[in-house]
């Protein structure tokens, strides 16, 4: 017999037993009823019956004293792929209905099994993976009394093969509580800081030393938001007027150079939204309207490209255009850009849609378009040759699996989140 065996085996002892010594309660009890409904003196009494219920009682309680406190204790963990499928997606869970329980849930995109699952604080943003594939990284905060009291910020550390905690890394209690963003923390390109956006009501930047596993530095960017990795060590935050705010970290994680752009991104006629995504040195990123405008940006330089249009003129004064918290993805092996769609005016912008149309960045073209089995508000390709497009609505629980290539349903993952938001892939 295994050690699994042997302990399931100790566990079923007292029901087994509590079992046993149910069926003549239960006898008695029958009995006692026929008897009062014969009007009948004889038989088991009513009172009888309790006084062996509570000889029943005892005897299970003795028996669940038995049970060993540990039942698993010395049973080999189970362990997840490392690297990970490509066909993995993290689905993180904002938890709306109890924020205080935010959660992240691994789903296989190939089976609709689910992996996994995390329990990552108040006010859950996202899971921010290591390029190697063998940790996560999840800026969570904690209240001493649950939904009051003291305030403590971490950046817990997982096994990703495991998903045990490995390491918990203290930082200032200021990271921001929004709609969680791709931007609310990312690692630079080398993987040696973690970087996560603060809000209280000034802007900063909390760097942490993942190599260390150590507070590093707070750098401050006033008037500028997100994080948006550029190198090995640079990063830059969108400002209020369009600029960009780039900034170097020295090999300590302090601020070595901060420099403020001119504006690149348009905020006044047309706003851009921070859901930006990433191809190389160029974020793409997408105005209310449906303008795509990228920005090329290494270290300290910055430069912004002519933007283009999702949409045609006549589809414009339909009133189509993006939306979503995740409005957009992109796979960097096709260079193609997927958006989130639906007809609306200019403040629809968080609405879900119910297609996405795929665009080729080398022609600017729209190349297809996906009908959806359901609302999306969020999207994420994987990364591999065969794509997967993951969709999610942030109002329902479900995942959805499409082939990336050809738009086909492949697979409804039912329940996987109570408000999934923010999707993440290897």
């Amino acid at each position: 017999m295994s050690v699994r065996q042997a302990g399931a085996s100790r566990a079923r002892r007292p029901i087994r037993a509590l079992a046993r010594a149910i069926r003549p309660l239960a006898a008695c009890a029958a009995g006692a009823g026929r008897a009062a409904r014969a009007g009948r003196a004889s038989g088991p009494s009513l009172a009888a019956c309790a006084a062996l219920a509570a000889l029943v009682l005892a005897g299970a309680l003795a028996a669940a004293a038995e049970l060993p406190s540990d039942v698993t204790q010395g049973l080999p963990t189970a362990r997840l792929a490392t690297p990970p499928s490509p066909h993995w997606v993290w689905v993180n869970d904002l938890n709306f209905p109890s924020m205080v329980d935010g959660r992240a849930h691994l789903v296989d995109g190939d089976t609709g099994r689910y992996l996994g699952a995390l329990s990552t604080g108040f006010s859950f943003s996202r899971l921010v993976p290591a390029h190697n594939g063998r940790l996560l990284y999840s800026p969570e905060t904690y209240f001493s009394r649950g939904t009051r009291g003291i305030r403590t910020d971490v950046v817990t550390v997982y096994d990703a093969a495991t998903l045990d905690v490995v390491g918990e890394i203290g930082i200032p209690p200021k990271r921001s509580s929004n709609v969680p963003k791709l931007g609310n923390a990312a690692l630079t390109d080398d993987d040696r800081f973690l970087l996560v956006y603060n809000f209280n009501p000034g802007q900063s930047v909390t760097v942490v030393d993942t190599s260390r596993r150590t507070f590093a530095a707070e750098v401050g960017t006033p008037g500028c938001a997100l994080v948006y990795p550029t190198g090995p060590r640079s990063f830059f935050s969108v400002c209020g007027d369009g600029s960009l705010l780039l900034v170097e970290l020295d090999a300590r994680g302090a601020a070595a150079h901060q420099e403020r752009t001119q504006p690149l991104l348009e905020m006044a006629h047309d706003p851009v939204t921070e859901t930006a995504v990433r191809r190389g040195d160029t974020w793409y990123f997408v105005t209310m309207d449906g303008q795509v405008l990228p920005v090329q940006a290494e270290g300290r330089t910055a430069t912004a490209g002519a933007g283009w249009w999702l949409t045609s003129a006549a589809e414009r004064q339909e009133g189509w255009r993006p939306g979503g918290v995740q409005q957009v993805a992109l796979h960097a092996g096709q260079n193609h850009l997927y958006a989130i769609m639906h007809q609306g005016s200019r403040d629809t912008h968080k609405d879900p849609g119910k297609e996405i149309w795929v665009y080729d960045l080398s022609s600017r073209q729209r190349v297809g378009r996906i009908a959806l089995r359901a609302p999306a508000t969020s999207i994420q390709t994987s990364t591999d040759a065969r794509p997967l497009l993951f969709s999610a609505f942030a109002d329902a629980s479900d995942l959805d699996v499409y082939d990336a290539v050809s738009g086909q349903l492949l697979r409804t993952v039912e329940h996987v989140a109570t408000t999934p938001t923010v999707l993440v892939t290897p």
